[in-house]
């Protein structure tokens, strides 16, 4: 099996555990394992390692982040700067370019509530000094920078943040993330914010006239912009003010599961239209599918991908599961009201699962899918359009 450059690094093995941070209890082995085997002819074993080897595998969500194993110290966790990330286990995923948020939205060093300017500089600071100490990742920042992954046997981090709610109302502070590396931008998060409304509002008011500086200037920058968590108008009145595409980075198709955090049929078209690209998303319970509420597996998640490409074509899909390695609902029911996220899946006729069958985390997630794809006996040329193709024609437009 194709794996990346692993040198035995752990996160901040610089400093002294309870000396200079406080450390907690991670979850072993278990963060790898997954309860699903995909099994494939030998044949398609053989497909299935071409691809892995030479062509560019693009993950446009997961995280290297580790939840701790008890689930009462997830606050307490989050609360300070030293987060494990999990070199190893992203050595393991397959990925070449992995979108990554540093989990940023659940940054809370200086604020109760997350999504603040102070905790999300910080968040990118030291993450970008642990990264600096090891050789499995690196920060790409250029379209160019992402080919140098295959070439050096690693996995390309392009910086991205979850929602721009902490711009509060000042755009030139889109030029300082954008100097600090960051690549790609949320609109909103789930709840409203100075751009517009986020997707469990009542009341989508649309893109604000502060929104449409942003969505400006971050084309003029050349970053992406991200819808994954808008409302629905919001989410039409962004592909209509950007002079680029837009991405929805990890989300699914409402007509599978009917949620908000469900794309409708209108923004997904919208979105392909304006030449944009839709990544499927296995967070749990999230992609369910209504033939089977009661299990989330890569079975559901993969509905979603296929509806979404009879909508819309082949040349607008992509893989943004959006896993990381530990208890990802003890993380989800630890931060819900802080970011509505119960309401956000909306849809309460379903059994909350534990973890997405099949696609546990990064180590699994991205090959998985593809390993799925081909027992399904998809070609070659659309393979390589779902798994990196799609999304490397996008960014090849937006960045500059």
């Amino acid at each position: 099996m194709t794996t990346k450059l692993y040198n035995e690094y752990q996160s901040f093995q610089y400093l002294t555990p309870g000396k200079h941070y406080r450390a907690f209890e991670l979850p072993g082995s278990e963060r790898y394992q997954s309860t699903m085997n995909i099994e494939l002819t030998q044949s398609q074993e053989r497909f299935y390692e071409t691809i892995l080897k030479y062509y560019p595998i693009v993950s446009l969500r997961d995280h290297g982040f580790v939840v701790p194993k008890n689930p009462e110290d997830i606050i307490p966790y989050c609360r300070q700067l030293h987060t494990e990330f999990d070199y190893q286990g992203l050595s393991q995923s397959g990925a070449d370019v992995i979108f990554e948020n540093f989990m940023d939205g659940i940054s809370i060093v200086t604020s109760q509530n997350g999504l603040k300017w102070n905790d999300v500089i910080l968040t990118l600071g030291i993450r970008f000094s642990d990264i600096a100490k090891q050789d499995t990742v690196y920060i790409a920042k250029t379209y160019e920078d992402l080919f140098e992954a295959k070439r050096t046997n690693r996995i390309a981090i392009l910086p991205s943040l979850e929602a721009a709610s902490i711009l509060e109302n000042e755009v030139d502070r889109v030029d300082v993330l954008y100097g600090l590396g960051v690549r790609c931008m949320g609109i909103t998060y789930n709840e409203a914010n100075t751009l517009g409304s986020g997707l469990t509002e009542k009341r989508d008011a649309g893109l604000t006239k502060f929104g449409r500086k942003v969505v400006e200037r971050m084309n003029s920058l050349g970053m992406v912009i991200d819808i994954s968590h808008c409302g629905d108008q919001t989410s039409l009145d962004v592909i209509e003010a950007s002079a680029q595409p837009v991405m929805i980075t990890h989300a699914g198709a409402r007509k599978i599961w009917d949620s908000p955090r469900m794309k409708s049929d209108e923004v997904l078209q919208a979105c392909a239209e304006k030449g944009g690209i839709i990544g499927v998303c296995a967070a749990p319970n999230t992609t369910l599918s209504m033939r089977n509420p009661n299990e989330h597996s890569i079975d559901s998640v993969m509905e979603h991908l296929e509806y979404m490409i009879d909508l819309v074509g082949i040349d607008h899909v992509g893989l943004g599961p959006d896993t990381f390695f530990g208890d990802h609902v003890a993380l989800q029911n630890a931060f819900d009201q802080m970011l509505s996220l119960h309401e956000s899946h909306g849809n309460d006729e379903y059994e909350s699962s534990p973890f997405v069958k099949g696609l546990e985390n990064p180590s699994e997630a991205t090959k998985n899918m593809i390993r799925w794809l081909i027992q399904k006996d998809y070609k070659i040329q659309d393979l390589e359009k779902i798994s990196g193709g799609n999304a490397l024609r996008v960014l090849k437009q937006i960045l500059n």
